[in-house]
């Protein structure tokens, strides 16, 4: 009789939580068994498998060079199994269904996802949805959210990440503010003028431009007022307190009125960045997850492209 390597599913998870966890009891309370529960799956484990895939002491366990490699043939397999099972739980009647966790930047949270959450919420009433607004700059895997909307330039990473829109950014003034200052037609004029600048920038007092045919020029700004919200700096513009570095979306309607004029139009910022959903590289993404990225998706593009 051929001999059978395969352990169970609640051997497989507890190998996975201790070696997530490094310890009998912390492994035990991840998926709701005492310690030596855990011990004795993985005591069978090795058992059946003729080899030690971890080394224990008083303080932690650790695993070994098998166990390792045990550990990154099984974790894609657990993984899968567990995204099939929610993905047929969704199923059911054909309907999205679940609890979502989101994360989503503050400022652009209050302007653009508001609406687009509660029109979800209304289509997918089976939907739940968690949405943390702090700014933070969550770990979606560890931290297990499903999704998060990110602004900017993307780092690699083990995200998948889907561009939704362009994000530019823009100078602008009001029409009082350009006649005491009327003097604006290159980076460098900017230097002595009051600024709004905005502090979720890398570097808000450094102002870099370019422009076709000509080199980059960075500038240095006097801040009036400095500040990551982009309502406070707007309004501090339209009453003509000093020239604004904003993104495009979040002024367009009062360029369009008039009451924001652009200020160097040849010159663009060197800051151009994107509008990116965030998703877990999982083996697979549950429907909940994939609907939500859709319609955020769907809107966005329509709204700030």
């Amino acid at each position: 009789m051929q001999e059978s390597f395969f352990s169970d599913l609640n051997e497989l998870s507890a190998f996975v939580a201790l070696a997530d966890t490094g310890s009998f009891s912390a492994a035990g309370r991840q998926i709701g068994r005492d310690a030596t529960a855990v011990s004795r799956r993985l005591s069978a484990m090795e058992a059946r498998l003729g080899v030690r895939l971890a080394d224990r002491s008083t303080r932690k366990v650790a695993l070994t060079e098998a166990g390792q490699r045990y550990l990154a043939r099984i974790r894609p397999l657990l993984d899968g199994l567990q995204s099939a099972g929610r993905e047929a739980a969704e199923q059911v009647d054909g309907q999205v269904r679940g609890h979502l966790r989101i994360s989503l930047p503050g400022s652009f949270a209050r302007r653009w996802m508001t609406p687009l959450i509660v029109g979800f919420l209304r289509a997918h009433p089976l939907v739940t949805i968690e949405a943390d607004t702090s700014n933070r700059f969550v770990d979606l895997i560890g931290e297990h959210y499903d999704l998060a909307i990110r602004l900017g330039v993307l780092a690699d990473s083990r995200l998948v990440a889907r561009k939704v829109a362009e994000r530019r950014r823009v100078i602008c003034a009001s029409p009082a503010f350009l006649m005491r200052y009327p003097h604006l037609q290159a980076p460098q004029d900017l230097a002595g003028v009051p600024c709004l600048c905005n502090t979720r920038n890398s570097n808000p007092y450094r102002w870099a431009f370019t422009q076709p045919g000509r080199r980059r020029e960075v500038v240095s700004v006097r801040g009036l007022l400095a500040s990551e919200e982009p309502e406070l700096l707007i309004e501090a513009a339209l009453e003509g307190l000093g020239v604004l570095h904003s993104t495009r979306w979040y002024v367009d309607a009062h360029l369009r009125e008039g009451s924001l004029v652009e200020v160097i139009p040849d010159w663009q910022l060197d800051d151009r960045g994107a509008v990116y959903v965030i998703t877990p590289a999982t083996s697979g993404t549950p429907n909940k997850t994939r609907a939500f990225s859709d319609w955020v998706a769907q809107h966005l593009a329509s709204e700030l492209g």
